[in-house]
C-alpha cells in the first residue's frame, strides 16, 4: 500500500483528499502546519507528499527544504499561487511538480500516479537520522551528537557532513563537493577540502588519525561509511 502525507491547513480540502486517496488503496497521513508535516514525513516514511504553500507555520518552501535536507520524496505541491517566481521557488527548492487551486481531482490523482512511478522505490531507503558507532547525524534537524553529546558545527562543516552523509557509501567526487557546499566558483579550491575535513575528524573520528567513517579516496573524492 502506497503512503502519502497530505498537508494543508483547509479542513475541508484535507478531509477531500483522504477520502480520494483512501479510496484508490492509499494508505493516508495528514497534517495542518509545516511543524507536523516534517514530524510525520520522518517518523512515518511517506511514499509522496502533496503540499500546499500557505501554511500557518511555516511556508511550504521551508517545508520541501527540509525534506530535501535527507529525503528523496517525491513531493507534489498545491497552492492557491500562480505567479512564475512561486512556482520557480519551489521546483528550485526541490518540488517535483505544482497543481494550482482549484484543479481537478483526476488531473491530480494522475500527476500523483506519475511522480510515484518515476520515485520508484527510492523514498523506502530514506533515513533522517543515520548512526555511527561514534555519533549520530539528524539531517531532519542539522544537529550531530557524538556518544550522546552535542556537537558543534560550522555551516560549512554541516554543509560538507551532510553532502557526505546523503551520499553514505558512494564516491563523492573533489569537485562535486566543492560546488554542492562552496559553490561552483571554488571547483578547484581542494585544500578547502583538506582543511575541513580535518575538522570534521577531530570532532567526530574516535581516531582521527585512523577515521572509520570520513573516508578519503586519493586523489578522487571522499566517501561517508556507517
Amino acid at each position: 500500500m502506497t503512503k502519502v502525507l497530505v498537508v494543508d491547513d483547509e479542513p475541508q480540502l484535507l478531509r477531500a483528499l483522504r477520502i480520494n486517496l483512501t479510496a484508490r488503496g492509499h494508505e493516508v497521513l495528514v497534517a495542518a502546519d509545516g511543524t507536523t508535516a516534517l514530524r510525520l514525513a520522518a517518523e512515518g516514511k511517506p511514499d509522496a507528499v502533496v503540499l500546499d504553500l500557505g501554511l500557518p507555520d511555516l511556508d511550504g518552501v521551508q517545508v520541501i527544504e527540509g525534506l530535501r535536507g535527507w529525503s528523496t520524496v517525491p513531493v507534489l505541491v498545491l497552492s492557491a499561487r500562480t505567479e512564475s517566481t512561486d512556482k520557480v521557488h519551489a521546483l528550485d527548492a526541490g518540488a517535483d511538480d505544482y497543481v494550482t487551486k482549484p484543479f481537478g481531482m483526476d488531473e491530480l490523482l494522475a500527476r500523483l500516479r506519475a511522480a510515484l512511478r518515476r520515485a520508484g522505490d527510492s523514498a523506502a531507503a530514506d533515513e533522517p537520522v543515520v548512526r555511527t558507532e561514534s555519533f549520530q547525524v539528524d539531517l531532519v534537524a542539522k544537529k550531530v551528537q557524538r556518544h550522546g553529546a552535542e556537537v558543534h558545527l560550522t555551516p560549512t562543516e554541516w554543509g560538507m557532513l551532510e553532502v557526505l552523509v546523503r551520499n553514505r557509501g558512494r564516491l563523492v567526487g573533489q569537485r562535486q563537493l566543492l560546488k554542492e557546499v562552496w559553490g561552483p566558483a571554488y571547483a578547484e579550491e581542494s585544500h578547502y577540502l583538506r582543511v575541513y575535513l580535518a575538522q570534521l575528524r577531530r570532532k567526530l573520528e574516535d581516531d582521527p588519525s585512523r577515521p572509520r567513517h570520513l573516508i578519503t579516496e586519493a586523489g578522487m573524492g571522499y566517501r561517508f561509511e556507517v
